[in-house]
């Protein structure tokens, strides 16, 4: 094992090696733990000599963010149905930021975006032109669904449950203290809906992104015959 982490450490380093390190460490510890001094000793080399590969944290957050756009699947140009490659791209973003679940709170932040993340913008707001969408209407659809989506994901993320876990416990341990006379709304919606054999809120993601995506394609502008 020593052999291996000093083969490892031996590597050139990279930006992209760099970028791909700080994600892991991100995944693995939260975005805290990304400093340029950790990312160094994660690489094998001094400090300093991280700088001169990539300038600053912000280039580290840069990429960081690129990887993660870069793994989104892109609406297709090839004659899907708007509505069916919007919901596979929402679907393919939602599963990276579940595995990234730091990136959220600096995807929108960076202000020198990478080429995964333009080319995901373009993609997703050429597949809403492409259907019809005039620009005003295609930057609300972009916004809507991305509000949606990350929305999702962050409420996902930091319930104190999940699908493998005890359920039942958890929601005992938090409804213990109350009574159904006093909350009995809560506590019908509870053990009618959430307790319920095969309860996953991740489910709730499809019911609320089909209902986003047929609003939304109501909007669509078709051209006039001759127009």
């Amino acid at each position: 094992m020593a052999e291996k982490r000093a083969r490892v450490s031996r590597a050139p380093v990279t930006p992209e090696r760099a970028f791909t390190a700080a994600v892991a460490m991100a995944d693995a510890e939260g975005i805290g733990a990304v400093t340029m001094r950790r990312l160094a000793q994660e690489l094998g080399v001094e400090a300093m000599s991280l700088y001169h590969h990539v300038p600053n944290k912000d280039a580290i957050l840069d990429g960081m963010v690129d990887l993660v756009f870069a793994e989104v699947e892109l609406p297709a140009d090839d004659g899907t149905k708007w509505t069916d490659a919007m919901r596979r791209r929402a679907v393919s973003a939602r599963a990276a930021l579940k595995r990234h679940p730091w990136a959220i709170s600096i995807m929108d932040s960076r202000s020198s975006p990478g080429a995964a993340t333009l080319r995901h913008h373009d993609a997703v707001i050429g597949a809403c032109r492409r259907a019809g969408f005039p620009v005003a209407m295609a930057a609300h659809a972009f916004s809507m669904l991305d509000s949606y989506i990350y929305g999702f994901v962050l409420q996902e993320v930091n319930l104190p449950f999940d699908d493998t876990g005890d359920l039942e416990q958890v929601v005992d341990s938090i409804m213990l203290p109350f009574s159904a006379e006093d909350y009995p709304y809560l506590v019908e919606f509870t053990t009618e809906y959430i307790l319920k054999p095969g309860y996953s809120y991740g489910a709730e993601f499809a019911y609320g992104l089909d209902r986003i995506l047929e609003t939304l394609a109501k909007e669509v502008v078709r051209p006039t015959p001759g127009g």
